[in-house]
């Protein structure tokens, strides 16, 4: 009797391995079939009930790890992309991306550090005015978004940085920004440092704050970005 109980614990034990991998087929299937990264959330409802879905992303995760292709996290987003270290190999294929101007730069690291942020907190942070065709540049590339409305005197729009932002710059969330020693070390702080001074750390919070109010429709009109009430698209 004893045997016949060990065989039946192999037997449920290979039929565990074989369900697990089959769902990992399946989830690699989800992932590498779409054009922009996939959410847990969406993997979850292809999956059965109950599937720990992080689980099997980490497990490919770390089976990608050495191979040409990388299964990589956006929040809470998978995606696959190029092996950091092949690019040399994809370099002459790839479509050249626009360089940012310096200015552009600058608004998006103030955005990506200081998010949720204004327009007039970011000219105070760089102590110069902040042109609306430079963020133009940054919102039409898809790294800075429309996050919400300060609770303050002209309700000013407030900017944040974007998914396609952390999946550009290859981070998981705003909490791989590069700190203080990183920044110095590839050399983006220069000349002598305040004592006083520290990169902000961006919580990687998306909920509205306290004194933000959410975007709406009305808001999108305002802003030029839908057509007023009542008037026909063309």
């Amino acid at each position: 009797m004893a045997e016949i109980q060990e065989d039946d614990v192999l037997v449920r034990d290979r039929d565990d391995v074989h369900r697990a991998d089959e769902l990992e087929r399946v989830a690699e299937a989800l992932v590498f079939a779409a054009a922009q990264p996939v959410s847990e959330t969406y993997l979850a409802q292809r999956l059965p009930l109950g599937t720990d879905v992080r689980s099997i992303m980490l497990r490919l995760k770390a089976f990608y790890a050495t191979r040409g292709v990388n299964l990589v996290q956006v929040e809470d987003h998978w995606a696959f992309r190029t092996a950091a270290d092949l690019s040399f190999a994809l370099s002459s294929d790839a479509q050249e991306v626009r360089k940012l101007s310096r200015a552009a730069l600058e608004i998006l690291s103030v955005i990506a550090y200081h998010q949720p942020v204004t327009r007039a907190e970011i000219e105070d942070i760089r102590g110069v005015q902040t042109s609306k065709g430079t963020l133009d540049v940054l919102m039409e590339a898809g790294w800075v978004r429309f996050r919400g409305r300060r609770r303050t005197p002209g309700r000013p729009v407030t900017f944040a940085t974007t998914r396609d932002f952390l999946d550009h710059f290859s981070l998981e969330d705003l909490r791989d920004l590069p700190g203080l020693e990183e920044l110095k070390g590839a050399g983006l702080l220069a000349g002598r440092i305040p004592p006083d001074f520290h990169v902000p750390l961006p919580s990687g919070d998306d909920d509205l704050s306290d004194d933000e109010d959410p975007i709406t429709a009305l808001d999108l009109e305002e802003l030029g970005l839908l057509p007023p009430s009542g008037e026909e698209s063309a």
